[in-house]
């Protein structure tokens, strides 16, 4: 693809194992904001009373968001095996990880404190949010290319989860999986660089 400057689009697919009939997409916009900030909008169509959405609540860090509706966004620098994983709920709440390596990590400290924004409206919602890349992964001057993988859980009233990728590994729904960070981005100049989904229809 040709390099395209921020804010950029991106629509997400549906697990082959894993959808849902209530679910009618999702998609991810991403723009550059001052003090080297990315600024993530994640949009859901969808039947939201067959949807268990969460209610509003002060903003606060918590773990296990991705066992029910939530937004991630998993970020590396290519070349490298470490990444960083930001975990961030309709409620509010959000959850921010480092990994060494693949699965290898521990929650990163409550300064990440990400600004979420919530909408709802039929026939869905939005989450607007703004990330500081230097809190979520240390990056160098010279970083260069950064590898983003964006996805979404959505859990139905039944409790059944559908997931959401840019790009999905073979096999089980894995967002970990290097196969998932599709999405590349010149770090300094804000530039998308590589999109697997352009010209492909949601």
């Amino acid at each position: 693809m040709k390099i395209q400057s921020l804010p950029h689009g991106v629509a997400l697919t549906a697990h082959p194992q894993a959808r849902s009939p209530w679910v009618h997409g999702v998609q991810a916009r991403l723009a550059a904001a001052p003090g080297g900030c990315l600024a993530l909008t994640f949009s859901l169509a969808g039947e939201l009373p067959r949807l268990r959405i969460p209610h509003s609540l002060p903003s606060s860090q918590a773990d296990g968001l991705w066992r029910h509706t939530c937004f991630e966004v998993f970020v590396a620098v290519k070349g490298e095996t470490a990444y960083a994983e930001l975990n961030l709920a309709p409620s509010g709440r959000w959850a921010a990880y480092a990994f060494r390596g693949y699965r290898d990590g521990a929650p990163l400290p409550q300064e990440m404190n990400p600004e979420i924004a919530v909408r709802r409206f039929p026939p869905g919602l939005e989450l607007d949010a703004v990330v500081r890349l230097d809190r979520l992964l240390p990056l160098r001057r010279d970083s260069g290319l950064l590898r983003l993988g964006l996805s979404a859980v959505v859990e139905d009233e039944a409790g059944v989860l559908s997931y959401w990728a840019i790009a999905h590994p073979p096999g089980v729904p894995d967002f970990h999986h290097p196969h998932a960070f599709a999405l590349e981005i010149d770090a300094p100049g804000m530039r998308v660089i590589s999109d697997p989904t352009e010209g492909v229809s949601p």
